[in-house]
Parts: structure tokens; sequence; C-alpha cells
């Protein structure tokens, strides 16, 4: 896309043009509009996520390796509850 802004030599234009004639307005728009082209440019020709992110890949949990953990502390737990039982039921069989 080419951008055009040559100067207007205001002395040629007659009198009702020459007023209505705004450069300014002129000047921003072309200025706006290399602004768009610009980032659009950059947008096109910027480099792009290569890795994808997936659910459960990140965040604030530590992963398997609290799961694990988790899961050896549920088996310690149901271990020492079949131990306490064991430990009852002999004080409950004790002939004394």
């Amino acid at each position: 896309m080419n951008l055009r802004n040559k100067p207007v030599d205001r002395r040629r234009l007659n009198a009702q043009d020459r007023e209505a004639y705004r450069s300014r307005s002129r000047q921003s728009a072309h200025a706006k509009a290399k602004q768009r082209r610009g980032n659009w440019a950059w947008n096109e020709h910027s480099e792009k996520r290569t890795q994808e992110a997936r659910p459960g890949s990140g965040g604030f949990t530590l992963g398997r390796s609290a799961q694990q953990q988790r899961l050896r502390n549920e088996g310690a737990e149901i271990a020492r509850s079949k131990q306490l039982r064991n430990e009852g039921a002999l004080y409950i069989n004790d002939p004394r």
C-alpha cells in the first residue's frame, strides 16, 4: 500500500477551496494511516507463539508429584487406621 501526501500549492486554488483546504487534518490522517499500516506489518511479520497452552500444563498446582504425594499420604493414613483397628481388636479380645 503506497501512501501519498504531496504538498498542495494553495496559491493555485481559488479562494473557496483555499479556505476549505485543511492541511493539518490531511497530515493527521496520513500519520494515522501510516500507524495502522505499521501495526499491521508488525503483526503480520512478528514471530508467532509456537507452543500451545494446554489445560493442565501449568498453573499453581505441582502436577504429578503433588498427586503422588497426596496418594502416599492417603495410603499412609489408611495403613495407620488399619493398624489402630487391629490394636483395638486385640484389647477387645484380651481375656484380662
